[in-house]
């Protein structure tokens, strides 16, 4: 009797360890959520003038991420960076004309990751970037259980249908609309904040974990969004970027002409000198007010996701991702747009809502993410508990939502990795969730690149095609610096001539935080490089330039800002 209540015992202790560690393992669906062309201009990275109530409300629930760069400032190259996190040097994409598959290496994708793992994937909009660079399909079958779906509407969203001052219609920039006279009276982003909720439904008596990405396209442009929006943000009340002048040592070769801007209706109407010549100051407000506009507008998409996440009780087994696949410039430096190496260009929002981690639902709470209405709640504050200031980079989301999802977390890859279907050139940030950060990590970087035609700009300087990229511009991101190499490159070898400088830039960001003061002529270059020529052929580039950066700053006077 007494061996059988004994074994009883031991039979019910393994059984409740059983329990535990499949519960601690027990898998998250994944909501990922990306925003285009988006910078930090929201509330909860401390812009005064965005009104972004709902993404702010999953800040307060997320670890947020205030210094995360982008591998290329512009979207296809950047998405695919991220879902293969793969740099894109590994990707060869630098344009929107190649497969990866076909062009680089049959890469495993962060959504084909989750599907072989048995989990149900869904894209809705912009995830991949539509096209030659998804192979048409959106990566379809390898990353998603079902075709991707994209909103009808948005076939009209390069069309002429932004009413103008003659009562005209064209094809403007500043596009702000009466939806009910749109085709079909809806918009893209309604459309697929329409659609993701009907896929969260479909998934409710599912035992099939899910992973559901949801791309909106605003604020990309041209800002075609409902009218009601720009009353948010009056014209008056608007103010221009704080450095709206091309810095005097910035070289030719790193500046972007904005010319699908300039391309717009509205824009060729004011006949701006190409390339540096400004826009007018009146203009220049109205584009600043119709970007906040639109980021409005994106963020009641992305509120009426989470509410409906939440009526489904999906909000305590789903873990949030949102981000940007780059950010736009607004003025900084003379330039519009993406297309640059900047941090106005690269830096972009990403955070991270993990149930049970970085949010505890209390019994008695209500909603998770009840929906605010901009119009009428504009004013709510949230308080973002969970920050982390060091430099992150977008290759790191792929590892890192794996590991906080349940799934295993792709390896580091090796250095050559062109064979390599499955690893990660990231880190993974889980250890973040894990320990508060108590310091500055000078040793943490980001790498951003951008290609080139030539070393001054011309009509192809934004978007150049693979064949006619002459120069590669490198950038290194750290707490103290940006560094950037502007280095000779030959598009059919996809080699760079480290030795072949067309240009640099070197700022100082304690004292220079806009990057207007280039101090790279400062220095006496000729040491330094012939020592990098004479590293091995294998040493990266990134890690040629962290040598150089440190060989730069050793011995320089401190002018660094306090943690």
């Amino acid at each position: 009797m007494y061996l059988s209540v004994q074994t009883c015992l031991l039979l019910l202790l393994l059984h409740t360890l059983t329990l535990a560690v499949v519960a601690t393992r027990e898998r998250r669906n994944v909501l990922l959520i990306m925003a285009d062309d988006l910078r930090p201009s929201l509330g909860c990275y401390g812009d005064t003038v965005a009104k972004t109530p709902n993404i702010d409300q999953l800040a307060s629930k997320s670890q947020v991420y205030l210094n995360a760069y982008a591998q290329q400032a512009v979207c296809g190259p950047s998405r695919t960076s991220m879902l293969t996190s793969r740099r894109p040097d590994t990707t060869r994409l630098y344009d929107f004309n190649s497969y990866w598959r076909v062009h680089a290496g049959n890469y495993t994708t962060l959504p084909q990751h989750f599907k072989s793992a048995g989990y149900f994937t869904m894209s809705v909009g912009k995830v991949f970037h539509p096209g030659i660079s998804s192979n048409y399909s959106d990566d379809y079958p390898y990353s998603w259980s079902i075709p991707a779906y994209h909103p009808a509407s948005f076939k009209f969203e390069k069309e002429k249908l932004c009413k103008g001052e003659d009562g005209k219609l064209h094809a403007n920039l500043l596009c702000a609309v009466n939806v009910t006279e749109q085709p079909g009276g809806i918009l893209p982003d309604m459309e697929s904040a329409g659609e993701a909720v009907r896929l969260l439904k479909s998934r409710t008596n599912s035992d099939r974990p899910f992973f559901l990405a949801v791309g909106f396209h605003k604020p990309h442009i041209p800002f075609r969004i409902p009218q009601e929006y720009l009353s948010l943000y009056p014209v008056d009340q608007m103010t221009l970027a704080p450095n709206p002048n091309v810095p005097k040592l910035l070289p030719p070769v790193a500046y972007n002409p904005w010319v699908d801007v300039r391309r717009r209706d509205d824009v060729q109407k004011l006949n701006i000198s190409f390339p540096y010549g400004p826009i007018p100051k009146d203009f220049q407000l109205r584009i600043r007010q119709h970007y906040y506009a639109a980021v409005s507008y994106m963020d009641a998409q992305v509120g009426q996701l989470l509410s409906a996440l939440d009526e489904l009780g999906l909000a305590d087994s789903t873990m949030v991702v949102f981000a940007s696949d780059h950010s736009w410039s607004l003025g900084e430096h003379g330039e519009w747009a993406k297309y640059s190496n900047f941090d106005v260009a690269t830096r972009v929002p990403l955070m991270f809502h993990v149930p049970g981690v970085t949010a505890v639902r209390r019994r008695l709470e209500g909603s998770t993410f009840p929906f605010i209405d901009v119009f009428r709640q504009s004013e709510l504050n949230f308080k973002n508990d969970k920050v982390i200031r060091n430099v992150v980079e977008l290759v790191d989301v792929f590892p890192t939502i794996s590991y906080m999802a349940g799934l295993r977390a792709p390896k580091p890859c090796p250095d050559v990795s062109f064979q390599v279907e499955l690893c990660t050139e990231g880190n993974n940030l889980a250890y973040t969730f894990r320990h508060r950060e108590r310091r500055k990590d000078e040793e943490a970087v980001s790498f951003s690149q951008y290609p080139r035609p030539a070393d001054a700009p011309q009509l192809d300087s934004d978007l150049p095609d693979l064949e006619d990229i002459k120069v590669m511009g490198y950038s290194l991101r750290s707490w103290d610096y940006r560094y950037t190499l502007w280095l000779g490159f030959n598009p059919k070898t996809f080699q760079v001539n480290v030795s072949d400088v067309h240009a640099g830039e070197l700022y100082m960001l304690g004292d220079d935080p806009s990057q207007d003061n280039n101090i790279y002529d400062e220095f006496d270059h000729s040491v330094m490089m012939r020592k990098m020529i004479n590293q091995p052929h294998t040493v990266s580039v990134q890690m040629r330039m962290k040598l150089q950066l440190l060989y730069l700053t050793a011995g320089m006077k401190s002018r660094r800002k306090a943690w």
